[in-house]
Protein backbone atom coordinates (compact mmCIF):
# COMPACT_ATOMS: atom_id res chain seq x y z
CA UNK A 1 0.00 0.00 0.00
CA UNK A 2 1.36 3.60 -1.06
CA UNK A 3 2.60 5.26 1.62
CA UNK A 4 1.73 9.27 0.59
CA UNK A 5 4.41 12.02 2.00
CA UNK A 6 3.67 13.82 5.52
CA UNK A 7 3.84 17.29 3.48
CA UNK A 8 1.68 16.80 0.79
CA UNK A 9 -0.76 15.08 3.56
CA UNK A 10 -1.23 18.07 5.91
CA UNK A 11 -1.20 20.90 3.06
CA UNK A 12 -4.43 18.94 1.72
CA UNK A 13 -5.75 18.46 5.02
CA UNK A 14 -5.50 22.64 5.94
CA UNK A 15 -7.50 23.30 2.63
CA UNK A 16 -10.13 21.33 2.74
CA UNK A 17 -10.81 22.05 6.50
CA UNK A 18 -10.72 25.68 5.26
CA UNK A 19 -13.25 24.55 1.98
CA UNK A 20 -15.24 22.49 4.21
CA UNK A 21 -14.98 23.31 8.35
CA UNK A 22 -17.77 25.93 7.64
CA UNK A 23 -20.23 23.97 5.87
CA UNK A 24 -20.74 20.64 7.78
CA UNK A 25 -24.58 19.62 7.76
CA UNK A 26 -26.47 21.24 10.35
CA UNK A 27 -27.09 18.86 13.34
CA UNK A 28 -23.97 16.99 12.69
CA UNK A 29 -22.12 19.33 14.56
CA UNK A 30 -21.79 19.90 18.56
CA UNK A 31 -19.95 22.86 20.45
CA UNK A 32 -19.17 19.92 23.40
CA UNK A 33 -15.18 18.83 23.18
CA UNK A 34 -13.62 15.66 24.27
CA UNK A 35 -9.60 16.17 23.75
CA UNK A 36 -10.56 17.85 20.67
CA UNK A 37 -12.42 15.48 19.17
CA UNK A 38 -16.54 14.52 19.34
CA UNK A 39 -17.37 11.36 20.46
CA UNK A 40 -20.17 8.89 19.56
CA UNK A 41 -23.14 7.82 21.41
CA UNK A 42 -22.59 6.90 25.04
CA UNK A 43 -23.98 3.86 24.57
CA UNK A 44 -21.37 2.24 22.66
CA UNK A 45 -18.74 0.68 24.78
CA UNK A 46 -15.19 -0.67 23.54
CA UNK A 47 -14.56 -2.59 26.78
CA UNK A 48 -17.34 -4.45 26.17
CA UNK A 49 -17.86 -7.96 25.80
CA UNK A 50 -18.05 -8.91 22.25
CA UNK A 51 -21.30 -10.82 21.95
CA UNK A 52 -22.89 -7.23 23.55
CA UNK A 53 -20.51 -5.04 20.38
CA UNK A 54 -22.20 -7.80 17.73
CA UNK A 55 -25.35 -7.23 19.05
CA UNK A 56 -24.83 -3.49 18.71
CA UNK A 57 -23.86 -4.28 14.80
CA UNK A 58 -26.44 -5.61 14.04
CA UNK A 59 -28.54 -3.86 11.08
CA UNK A 60 -25.46 -1.39 10.39
CA UNK A 61 -24.19 0.08 7.26
CA UNK A 62 -20.44 0.36 7.72
CA UNK A 63 -18.42 2.32 5.01
CA UNK A 64 -14.73 1.11 4.44
CA UNK A 65 -12.48 3.83 2.74
CA UNK A 66 -9.18 3.20 1.01
CA UNK A 67 -7.62 3.02 -2.61
CA UNK A 68 -9.98 1.90 -4.95
CA UNK A 69 -8.29 1.59 -8.09
CA UNK A 70 -7.32 -2.49 -7.67
CA UNK A 71 -10.78 -3.87 -9.12
CA UNK A 72 -9.54 -7.19 -8.15
CA UNK A 73 -9.91 -6.38 -4.78
CA UNK A 74 -13.25 -3.99 -4.99
CA UNK A 75 -14.92 -7.35 -6.21
CA UNK A 76 -13.31 -9.44 -3.31
CA UNK A 77 -14.75 -6.81 -0.79
CA UNK A 78 -18.31 -6.99 -2.63
CA UNK A 79 -18.67 -10.45 -3.61
CA UNK A 80 -16.91 -12.20 -0.82
CA UNK A 81 -16.54 -10.19 2.41
CA UNK A 82 -19.73 -8.52 1.96
CA UNK A 83 -21.81 -11.34 1.97
CA UNK A 84 -20.03 -12.60 4.80
CA UNK A 85 -20.62 -9.74 7.16
CA UNK A 86 -24.71 -9.74 6.04
CA UNK A 87 -25.06 -13.18 6.47
CA UNK A 88 -23.39 -13.39 10.01
CA UNK A 89 -24.31 -10.35 11.58
CA UNK A 90 -26.87 -8.12 9.39
CA UNK A 91 -24.15 -6.13 8.58
CA UNK A 92 -23.83 -3.93 5.19
CA UNK A 93 -20.58 -3.54 3.98
CA UNK A 94 -20.05 -0.36 1.90
CA UNK A 95 -16.78 0.11 0.11
CA UNK A 96 -15.80 3.77 -1.08
CA UNK A 97 -12.88 4.82 -3.10
CA UNK A 98 -10.75 7.34 -1.99
CA UNK A 99 -6.96 8.38 -1.49
CA UNK A 100 -5.51 8.29 1.51
CA UNK A 101 -4.41 12.15 1.47
CA UNK A 102 -8.23 12.76 0.57
CA UNK A 103 -9.15 10.51 3.14
CA UNK A 104 -7.10 12.19 6.20
CA UNK A 105 -8.14 15.27 4.80
CA UNK A 106 -11.81 14.83 5.25
CA UNK A 107 -11.42 13.36 9.05
CA UNK A 108 -9.29 16.40 9.99
CA UNK A 109 -12.24 18.57 8.26
CA UNK A 110 -14.70 16.97 10.15
CA UNK A 111 -12.24 16.65 13.79
CA UNK A 112 -11.99 20.35 13.18
CA UNK A 113 -15.83 20.48 12.51
CA UNK A 114 -16.48 18.62 15.63
CA UNK A 115 -18.62 16.38 13.58
CA UNK A 116 -19.96 13.52 16.04
CA UNK A 117 -21.15 11.08 13.38
CA UNK A 118 -18.41 11.13 10.52
CA UNK A 119 -18.94 9.35 7.23
CA UNK A 120 -15.59 6.84 7.60
CA UNK A 121 -15.66 4.22 9.44
CA UNK A 122 -12.81 1.83 7.93
CA UNK A 123 -9.92 3.09 6.96
CA UNK A 124 -7.21 1.15 4.97
CA UNK A 125 -4.16 2.67 5.97
CA UNK A 126 -0.20 1.85 6.56
CA UNK A 127 2.99 4.05 7.19
CA UNK A 128 3.95 7.74 7.78
CA UNK A 129 -0.20 8.16 6.96
CA UNK A 130 -1.13 6.10 10.25
CA UNK A 131 1.45 8.15 12.01
CA UNK A 132 -0.03 11.33 10.96
CA UNK A 133 -3.71 10.40 11.88
CA UNK A 134 -3.13 8.30 14.88
CA UNK A 135 -0.52 11.73 16.29
CA UNK A 136 -3.52 13.99 14.98
CA UNK A 137 -6.11 11.75 17.15
CA UNK A 138 -8.24 10.84 14.23
CA UNK A 139 -7.81 7.09 14.69
CA UNK A 140 -10.21 5.46 17.38
CA UNK A 141 -7.94 2.95 19.51
CA UNK A 142 -6.84 0.68 21.13
CA UNK A 143 -8.85 -1.86 19.60
CA UNK A 144 -7.44 -4.97 18.45
CA UNK A 145 -7.15 -6.70 21.34
CA UNK A 146 -11.01 -6.40 22.41
CA UNK A 147 -10.89 -8.61 18.56
CA UNK A 148 -11.40 -12.28 19.27
CA UNK A 149 -9.52 -13.35 16.02
CA UNK A 150 -7.06 -10.88 16.47
CA UNK A 151 -5.94 -13.02 19.93
CA UNK A 152 -6.51 -16.27 18.04
CA UNK A 153 -5.25 -15.91 14.75
CA UNK A 154 -2.58 -12.82 14.70
CA UNK A 155 1.12 -12.93 16.25
CA UNK A 156 0.69 -9.90 18.72
CA UNK A 157 4.49 -10.36 19.49
CA UNK A 158 4.89 -9.97 15.68
CA UNK A 159 7.39 -6.98 14.63
CA UNK A 160 5.09 -5.35 11.93
CA UNK A 161 1.90 -6.04 14.35
CA UNK A 162 3.76 -4.17 17.26
CA UNK A 163 4.92 -1.12 14.48
CA UNK A 164 4.43 0.28 11.37
CA UNK A 165 7.10 1.55 9.18
CA UNK A 166 8.74 2.06 12.69
CA UNK A 167 6.00 3.60 14.46
CA UNK A 168 4.23 1.98 17.56
CA UNK A 169 0.70 0.45 16.39
CA UNK A 170 -0.65 0.29 20.28
CA UNK A 171 -3.69 -1.48 19.30
CA UNK A 172 -5.00 2.00 16.64
CA UNK A 173 -4.79 -0.69 14.20
CA UNK A 174 -5.05 -4.21 12.99
CA UNK A 175 -3.17 -5.99 9.92
CA UNK A 176 -4.90 -6.37 6.79
CA UNK A 177 -2.33 -7.96 4.09
CA UNK A 178 1.02 -8.45 3.38
CA UNK A 179 3.29 -7.09 0.06
CA UNK A 180 6.69 -7.92 -0.39
CA UNK A 181 9.19 -6.79 -3.29
CA UNK A 182 9.88 -8.80 -6.14
CA UNK A 183 11.74 -8.88 -9.29
CA UNK A 184 10.29 -10.61 -12.26
CA UNK A 185 12.16 -11.53 -15.93
CA UNK A 186 11.51 -13.67 -18.78
CA UNK A 187 14.14 -16.67 -18.54
CA UNK A 188 13.34 -17.17 -22.36
CA UNK A 189 15.25 -13.72 -22.58
CA UNK A 190 17.86 -13.56 -19.90
CA UNK A 191 19.17 -16.93 -18.04
CA UNK A 192 20.18 -14.60 -15.20
CA UNK A 193 18.26 -13.83 -12.00
CA UNK A 194 20.75 -11.48 -10.01
CA UNK A 195 20.89 -12.33 -6.41
CA UNK A 196 22.90 -9.27 -4.93
CA UNK A 197 23.47 -6.02 -5.91
CA UNK A 198 27.04 -6.98 -7.46
CA UNK A 199 25.78 -9.33 -10.13
CA UNK A 200 22.32 -6.96 -10.65
CA UNK A 201 25.12 -4.48 -11.71
CA UNK A 202 26.86 -7.19 -13.96
CA UNK A 203 23.27 -7.67 -15.52
CA UNK A 204 22.66 -4.05 -16.00
CA UNK A 205 25.76 -3.87 -18.02
CA UNK A 206 24.97 -7.03 -20.13
CA UNK A 207 21.79 -5.89 -21.08
CA UNK A 208 22.76 -2.25 -21.61
CA UNK A 209 20.00 0.63 -21.77
CA UNK A 210 17.23 -2.65 -20.77
CA UNK A 211 16.91 -2.39 -17.46
CA UNK A 212 15.20 0.46 -15.28
CA UNK A 213 12.96 1.86 -11.91
CA UNK A 214 10.37 4.20 -11.47
CA UNK A 215 11.14 7.28 -10.53
CA UNK A 216 10.66 8.28 -6.54
CA UNK A 217 8.72 8.64 -5.02
CA UNK A 218 6.64 6.19 -6.84
CA UNK A 219 5.97 3.30 -4.23
CA UNK A 220 7.76 0.30 -6.41
CA UNK A 221 10.93 2.65 -7.58
CA UNK A 222 11.27 3.76 -3.63
CA UNK A 223 11.58 0.13 -1.99
CA UNK A 224 13.31 -0.82 -5.03
CA UNK A 225 16.30 1.66 -4.04
CA UNK A 226 15.93 0.96 -0.31
CA UNK A 227 16.31 -2.62 -1.35
CA UNK A 228 19.52 -2.00 -2.78
CA UNK A 229 20.45 0.23 0.18
CA UNK A 230 19.84 -2.66 2.38
CA UNK A 231 21.67 -5.12 0.20
CA UNK A 232 24.92 -2.39 0.38
CA UNK A 233 24.79 -1.15 4.00
CA UNK A 234 22.45 -3.13 5.76
CA UNK A 235 19.15 -2.56 7.45
CA UNK A 236 19.73 -2.44 11.11
CA UNK A 237 21.12 1.08 11.40
CA UNK A 238 17.75 2.62 9.74
CA UNK A 239 15.05 0.79 12.23
CA UNK A 240 16.27 3.73 15.15
CA UNK A 241 18.18 6.23 12.75
CA UNK A 242 17.64 9.56 13.18
CA UNK A 243 15.11 11.60 10.74
CA UNK A 244 17.95 13.94 10.02
CA UNK A 245 19.30 14.63 6.09
CA UNK A 246 22.77 14.77 6.99
CA UNK A 247 22.59 11.86 9.29
CA UNK A 248 20.83 9.51 6.63
CA UNK A 249 23.22 10.67 3.72
CA UNK A 250 26.05 9.28 5.53
CA UNK A 251 24.31 6.31 6.38
CA UNK A 252 23.82 5.82 2.34
CA UNK A 253 26.13 7.50 0.70
CA UNK A 254 28.19 4.12 -0.97
CA UNK A 255 24.90 2.88 -2.36
CA UNK A 256 24.95 6.43 -3.61
CA UNK A 257 27.53 6.11 -5.46
CA UNK A 258 26.31 2.36 -6.32
CA UNK A 259 23.21 3.88 -8.18
CA UNK A 260 25.24 6.43 -9.47
CA UNK A 261 27.40 4.35 -11.48
CA UNK A 262 24.05 2.55 -12.32
CA UNK A 263 22.97 5.16 -14.10
CA UNK A 264 25.20 4.14 -17.00
CA UNK A 265 23.89 1.48 -17.75
CA UNK A 266 20.11 1.56 -17.31
CA UNK A 267 17.71 3.13 -20.34
CA UNK A 268 18.21 6.69 -21.57
CA UNK A 269 21.42 6.30 -18.70
CA UNK A 270 19.75 7.07 -15.85
CA UNK A 271 18.91 10.41 -17.00
CA UNK A 272 15.19 10.11 -16.63
CA UNK A 273 13.12 7.42 -15.62
CA UNK A 274 9.58 5.96 -16.05
CA UNK A 275 6.99 8.29 -13.94
CA UNK A 276 5.40 4.88 -12.64
CA UNK A 277 5.63 1.12 -12.15
CA UNK A 278 3.03 0.83 -14.23
CA UNK A 279 5.13 2.39 -17.40
CA UNK A 280 8.42 0.17 -16.43
CA UNK A 281 5.64 -3.09 -16.49
CA UNK A 282 4.43 -1.84 -20.20
CA UNK A 283 7.98 -1.59 -21.13
CA UNK A 284 8.79 -5.18 -19.74
CA UNK A 285 5.70 -6.15 -21.69
CA UNK A 286 6.63 -4.29 -24.77
CA UNK A 287 10.25 -6.14 -24.49
CA UNK A 288 12.20 -2.57 -24.45
CA UNK A 289 12.96 -3.66 -21.16
CA UNK A 290 14.43 -6.93 -20.07
CA UNK A 291 13.11 -6.93 -16.01
CA UNK A 292 10.29 -5.12 -14.25
CA UNK A 293 9.57 -5.30 -10.31
CA UNK A 294 6.41 -5.15 -8.37
CA UNK A 295 5.42 -5.22 -4.50
CA UNK A 296 2.83 -7.70 -4.99
CA UNK A 297 4.41 -11.23 -4.43
CA UNK A 298 2.26 -12.90 -6.95
CA UNK A 299 2.30 -10.32 -9.46
CA UNK A 300 4.16 -12.59 -11.70
CA UNK A 301 1.37 -15.13 -11.53
CA UNK A 302 -1.29 -13.03 -12.00
CA UNK A 303 0.40 -11.33 -15.38
CA UNK A 304 0.54 -14.49 -16.67
CA UNK A 305 -2.98 -15.45 -15.84
CA UNK A 306 -3.79 -12.24 -18.04
CA UNK A 307 -1.56 -13.00 -20.55
CA UNK A 308 0.45 -10.45 -19.59
CA UNK A 309 3.07 -12.19 -19.20
CA UNK A 310 4.73 -15.01 -21.21
CA UNK A 311 4.66 -18.42 -19.47
CA UNK A 312 8.63 -18.27 -19.17
CA UNK A 313 8.13 -15.30 -16.83
CA UNK A 314 9.57 -15.99 -12.87
CA UNK A 315 10.44 -14.10 -9.48
CA UNK A 316 13.57 -13.43 -7.69
CA UNK A 317 15.10 -12.06 -5.06
CA UNK A 318 18.19 -10.98 -3.71
CA UNK A 319 19.96 -13.69 -1.58
CA UNK A 320 19.95 -10.90 1.44
CA UNK A 321 16.04 -10.22 1.23
CA UNK A 322 13.65 -7.84 -0.25
CA UNK A 323 11.85 -4.90 1.38
CA UNK A 324 8.13 -6.37 2.83
CA UNK A 325 5.32 -4.23 4.45
CA UNK A 326 1.97 -4.54 5.87
CA UNK A 327 -0.86 -2.78 5.58
CA UNK A 328 -3.85 -2.38 7.82
CA UNK A 329 -7.53 -1.57 8.73
CA UNK A 330 -8.10 1.15 11.59
CA UNK A 331 -11.41 3.10 12.82
CA UNK A 332 -12.10 6.68 12.36
CA UNK A 333 -12.38 8.37 15.94
CA UNK A 334 -15.44 9.98 15.18
CA UNK A 335 -17.20 6.76 13.31
CA UNK A 336 -20.43 6.83 14.13
CA UNK A 337 -20.56 2.68 13.57
CA UNK A 338 -17.28 1.77 15.45
CA UNK A 339 -19.19 -1.67 16.85
CA UNK A 340 -20.23 -2.61 13.29
CA UNK A 341 -16.36 -1.36 12.44
CA UNK A 342 -14.87 -3.73 15.34
CA UNK A 343 -17.04 -6.61 13.95
CA UNK A 344 -16.37 -6.02 10.07
CA UNK A 345 -12.24 -6.01 11.25
CA UNK A 346 -12.76 -8.96 12.89
CA UNK A 347 -14.36 -10.94 10.49
CA UNK A 348 -11.62 -10.22 7.62
CA UNK A 349 -8.85 -11.23 9.99
CA UNK A 350 -10.76 -14.57 10.08
CA UNK A 351 -9.04 -17.74 9.09
CA UNK A 352 -11.87 -18.14 6.55
CA UNK A 353 -11.28 -14.50 4.94
CA UNK A 354 -7.54 -14.23 4.74
CA UNK A 355 -7.68 -17.39 3.23
CA UNK A 356 -10.27 -16.18 0.46
CA UNK A 357 -8.25 -13.29 0.18
CA UNK A 358 -4.95 -15.56 -0.66
CA UNK A 359 -6.79 -17.84 -3.16
CA UNK A 360 -8.89 -14.81 -5.16
CA UNK A 361 -6.33 -12.04 -4.49
CA UNK A 362 -2.61 -13.75 -3.92
CA UNK A 363 -2.16 -10.99 -0.74
CA UNK A 364 0.12 -12.99 1.78
CA UNK A 365 -2.28 -13.44 4.56
CA UNK A 366 -1.57 -11.85 7.64
CA UNK A 367 -2.98 -14.65 10.75
CA UNK A 368 -0.03 -16.99 12.47
CA UNK A 369 0.00 -20.15 10.77
CA UNK A 370 1.30 -21.75 13.55
CA UNK A 371 -2.05 -20.46 15.23
CA UNK A 372 -4.18 -22.40 12.65
CA UNK A 373 -6.23 -25.01 13.23
CA UNK A 374 -5.37 -28.41 10.66
CA UNK A 375 -8.16 -27.49 8.59
CA UNK A 376 -7.58 -23.97 8.06
CA UNK A 377 -3.55 -25.13 7.65
CA UNK A 378 -4.84 -26.92 5.00
CA UNK A 379 -6.94 -24.54 2.75
CA UNK A 380 -3.68 -22.28 3.13
CA UNK A 381 -1.61 -24.89 2.02
CA UNK A 382 -3.62 -25.94 -0.70
CA UNK A 383 -4.30 -22.27 -2.23
CA UNK A 384 -2.63 -22.76 -6.26
CA UNK A 385 -0.65 -19.59 -6.38
CA UNK A 386 -0.05 -19.96 -9.48
CA UNK A 387 3.04 -20.10 -11.89
CA UNK A 388 6.53 -18.01 -11.83
CA UNK A 389 6.69 -16.84 -8.43
CA UNK A 390 8.03 -17.44 -5.29
CA UNK A 391 6.35 -19.63 -1.84
CA UNK A 392 5.15 -17.60 1.15
CA UNK A 393 8.09 -19.36 2.95
CA UNK A 394 10.81 -18.34 0.98
CA UNK A 395 9.52 -14.70 0.59
CA UNK A 396 8.74 -14.63 4.29
CA UNK A 397 12.21 -15.97 4.78
CA UNK A 398 13.73 -13.25 2.91
CA UNK A 399 11.60 -10.47 4.19
CA UNK A 400 13.22 -7.46 5.24
CA UNK A 401 11.58 -4.90 7.34
CA UNK A 402 10.48 -1.34 5.84
CA UNK A 403 12.51 1.90 7.48
CA UNK A 404 10.41 4.30 9.39
CA UNK A 405 7.97 6.23 7.54
CA UNK A 406 10.05 9.99 8.61
CA UNK A 407 13.40 8.10 7.03
CA UNK A 408 12.14 7.34 3.10
CA UNK A 409 11.19 11.20 2.11
CA UNK A 410 14.15 12.27 3.33
CA UNK A 411 15.69 9.06 1.13
CA UNK A 412 13.62 10.10 -1.86
CA UNK A 413 14.74 14.08 -1.63
CA UNK A 414 18.21 12.68 -1.46
CA UNK A 415 17.94 10.17 -4.99
CA UNK A 416 16.42 13.37 -6.56
CA UNK A 417 19.43 15.20 -5.53
CA UNK A 418 21.81 13.20 -5.60
CA UNK A 419 21.22 10.31 -8.40
CA UNK A 420 19.38 11.63 -11.22
CA UNK A 421 20.79 12.65 -13.88
CA UNK A 422 24.21 12.40 -11.92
Amino acid sequence: MKVKRLPSILAIVMVLFFVTGCSVEKGITDSSKDNGFSTISQEFDPKADFDAIIEQAKRKTVRFYGWGGDENRNKWLNLTVAPALKEKYDITLEIVGMDIDNILAKLAGEKQANSKQGTIDMIWINGENFYSAKENELLFGPFAEQLPNFNKHIDGEDKEVKNDFGFPIEGYEVPYGKAQMVFINDSAITSETPRNTEEFMEYCKKYDGKVTYPALPDFTGSAFVRTLIYDIVGHEQFLNMEADKKVVKEAIEPALEYLRELNKYLWNQGKTFPATSGEVDNMFQDSELVMTMSYEPYAAAIGIEKDKYTHTTRTFLFDKGTVGNTNYIAIANNSSNKAAAMVAINEIISAEIQAAQFEELRTLPVVSYDKLRAEEKARFDNVDIGEGVISQDQLLNKRLPEMPANIIPIIEDIWLEEVVGK
